[in-house]
């Protein structure tokens, strides 16, 4: 077990981490690159999350940066007890060990988690996707170069190689201890972990995040927040798949018109139900299975709705857990929206896009939680720690 550095170290090591990734960033962009010619799939999305340009690593060198000024999340109080029989009771957090992040195609995740994870004073085992192996083993070693630095032991980030035997054996049977797994990718990789996995995992589940633009929507901000979330980025989780429009809104068919035509000009392909797919260029969808799938594609379904309550009731059954937004100028329907649609994070007049732990205000994620258990949404550096009991006495017993 390694002993916790103390808060001084662990800031200098990501400050240090932050210059060896400007040093180097020529060479992350070349060594990128030959994990990008090797990549042969058609997935476009994950092309996309494997790429590394000079806006890339601006973001990896923030991202640690930022980290190295934020308040140690390890030993925090969370309570306190005076006992009657004079002892002194404290809960404060305490780094959970060893995190163990598998994920797919994303080189930046091998900074920004193990950022967040060395910070919260935890060891990190990383297992990356075969497709950016080279991208990773770089950043590794210039995480090792930061540790030693420092005199601190290499071990507090260790680049797991193992193919998908192997990782599902090491799920099963870890060769050392693990205290919690983060698996960040797509469905079938979470639903590997959680199959074998004998250690807590947090879900970083599917996306598919809906958009009810309401009957007193202001229509600006509702082609906004759609273009936005539809076509900004569409291998984010945090894209927007699914449009909900009241049928009673006075401007309803003008509205589909302008952003069928913007869709269009995006190369966006319009799924609809029985009623939108009668306008031109909306095909009726095969199956309401559709409302399921997080595309991660230039693909949407727009659909109508009834009330406020049957877009409450649709996100509920079909969403990811993700996030939602309401478009509306009525702040009570908007906090009806709010307080029961069963997502991470809910929006009133603003794009899904924000679901990101920099964006809202936590400096970086490790992952975007859509279980309940112990963290929902962004997973930032305050949340990547449990919690331990603090008891003083002076020969008290019971």
């Amino acid at each position: 077990m390694n002993t916790l550095l103390s808060i001084e170290t662990r800031n200098a090591v990501l400050l240090k981490m932050a210059e060896l990734l400007e040093r180097e960033r020529e060479a992350i962009i070349s060594i990128n690159k030959t994990d990008l010619e090797a990549y042969n799939g058609d997935d476009i999305s994950m092309y996309d999350r494997l790429k590394v340009d000079h806006s890339k690593v601006d973001e990896m060198i923030a991202s640690v940066t930022h980290l190295a000024s934020q308040e140690d999340p390890v030993g925090v109080e969370r309570f306190s007890f005076k006992h009657d029989n004079g002892m002194q009771v404290y809960n404060k957090t305490a780094s959970f060990g060893t995190v163990l992040i598998i994920y797919e195609s994303r080189p930046d995740v091998t900074v920004e988690a193990t950022g967040i994870a060395f910070k919260s004073g935890n060891k990190i085992l990383l297992k990356g996707g075969k497709e950016s192996l080279k991208s990773n083993l770089k950043i590794v070693t210039l995480w090792h170069e930061a540790l030693e630095a420092y005199g601190a032991s290499t071990d507090w980030v260790e680049y797991l190689q193992f193919n998908r035997v192997e990782t599902q054996a090491f799920l099963e049977k870890p060769t050392q201890k693990v205290d919690l797994i983060v698996p960040r990718g797509g469905e079938r990789l979470i639903a590997f972990v959680k199959e074998h996995a004998t250690c807590p995992v947090i879900i970083s589940g599917r996306g598919n995040n809906f958009v009810y633009v309401h009957e007193e929507a202001d229509l600006d901000i509702a082609m906004d927040v759609i273009i936005n979330g539809k076509t900004a980025k569409i291998s984010a989780c945090n894209a927007v798949d699914k449009v909900l429009i009241d049928e009673s809104h006075p401007d309803k068919e003008a509205f589909l018109i302008n952003l069928i035509t913007k869709l269009k000009a995006f190369n966006v392909e319009i799924l609809g139900d029985e009623v939108t797919s009668r306008f031109e260029n909306i095909s009726a969808y095969e199956s309401d299975d559709v409302w399921y799938e997080e595309f991660l594609d230039y693909k949407i379904v727009i659909g109508e709705v009834e009330s406020n309550k049957e877009a409450i009731a649709k996100i509920n059954m079909y969403s990811g857990g993700h996030s939602s937004s309401i478009i509306t100028v009525n702040s009570n329907e908007a906090k009806l929206f709010m307080e029961n649609v069963d997502t991470a994070a809910v929006y009133h007049n603003a794009s899904t896009r924000f679901t990101d732990g920099g964006q809202l205000g936590l400096g970086g994620e490790l992952a975007i939680s859509t279980d309940k258990l112990h963290q929902r949404g962004p997973i930032g550096l305050q949340h990547l720690v449990t919690n331990k009991w603090y008891v003083h006495g002076n020969g008290q017993i019971r």
